[in-house]
């Protein structure tokens, strides 16, 4: 997540009003089994909406898997795997090379930032109706002090996970489902800022929801769903609740993550947060466990966010709560 100084840095806004595109209303009723708590239908401007399956599990330990490989594309390129270096393409290759096995469809955009080349990762799942666009997506650069584990490994390796959960289950959604890692975030959203940039009119209007996920594994972890869009918003919270999960609304993170550029034009965002470098309160110690008076990650930004800055628990809970939007969000 890019780093804001001053009195930016901590303020909480007022989430902003819907869109008329978003999604109004929150996700009802839970499915059993494999995908536990699971929302299976959802009404969205007014018509409801039912998934066509089940969101599977997800297994923290390919997660973590993939985590073990960015940290040690990090450790094989001067500890890190930022923008403009050689750690980063190395990441966007590896990401690449897992869905293009998987049978996505990727692209690999170019674009220029202080000077050096960066990269977007684009994967498409075949079929769908390409007019009605559900992507997620998560910035894969670090910053140069460090591997960047938990921010935005995390979330790379979540979204990463639930891509290849797809094409594992060989699902078939109605709507067509897309994912994205972005590069130079840090620098201030630069890589989705030119993905947005790059589109037509026309294309921004079939993206119906675009959900972000910047650092889902906090060590001291927190579980914090955005306030930006009231449906997808409830979508989460109601995902959560199922489960006993408490959340709060996010606001840390207003304009400092790659959600930023879509919601500035009109794209209904949505996503999850583990929490960054300020302080646990008593309160939310009590609701989520961990240590109050001590920050939701204290490696933010620094080189011990490495493979041991992670909560497990937080990981995998957060993984599946991304492959339960990707599946309610894209069913029937």
């Amino acid at each position: 997540m890019l780093e804001l100084h001053g009195p930016t840095r901590r303020r909480r806004a007022v989430a902003l009003l819907a869109s008329g595109a978003a999604l109004t209303a929150a996700l009802l009723g839970t499915a059993s089994g494999a995908a536990d708590a699971v929302p299976t239908t959802a009404t969205v401007a007014g018509t409801t909406f039912r998934t066509k399956a089940a969101a599977p599990t997800i297994p923290v330990a390919n997660v973590k898997a993939h985590l073990n490989q960015l940290q040690s594309i990090a450790n094989a390129n001067r500890g890190n795997r930022a923008h403009g270096r050689s750690g980063y393409k190395a990441s966007l290759d590896y990401v690449k090379g897992k869905l293009d096995a998987a049978g996505f469809t990727t692209t690999v955009q170019q674009f220029s930032a202080n000077g050096a080349t960066g990269y977007n990762l684009i994967a498409d799942w075949p079929g769908g109706d390409a007019d009605h666009v559900v992507f997620a997506g998560s910035h894969l650069d670090s910053v140069s002090a460090g591997p960047g584990i938990n921010d935005n490994g995390s979330g790379s390796a979540g979204v990463l996970e639930v891509a290849l959960a797809v094409a594992r289950e060989g699902y078939k959604p109605d709507k067509h489902l897309r994912f994205g890692w972005w590069g130079a975030e840090e620098l201030g959203m630069v890589g989705s800022q030119n993905y947005v940039d790059r589109l037509s009119s026309a294309d921004r209007s079939k993206i119906d929801a675009y959900l972000n996920f910047d650092m889902i594994g906090s060590p001291n972890p927190g579980y914090y769903v955005y306030g930006y869009d009231s449906g997808l918003q409830s979508l989460f919270e109601n995902w959560f609740a199922a489960k006993n999960i408490a959340t709060e609304v996010d606001h840390e993170g207003d304009g400092r993550s790659d959600h930023a550029p879509f919601q500035n034009v009109g794209i209904p965002v949505g996503g999850l947060f583990s929490g960054a470098d300020y302080i646990k309160t008593d309160d939310q110690a009590r609701k989520w466990g961990g240590t109050a008076g001590k920050a939701f990650d204290a490696c933010y930004h620094r080189s011990c966010d490495t493979f041991a800055n992670l909560d497990d628990k937080a990981l995998g809970t957060n993984t599946d709560a991304i492959a339960g939007a990707v599946w309610a969000l894209s069913g029937s």
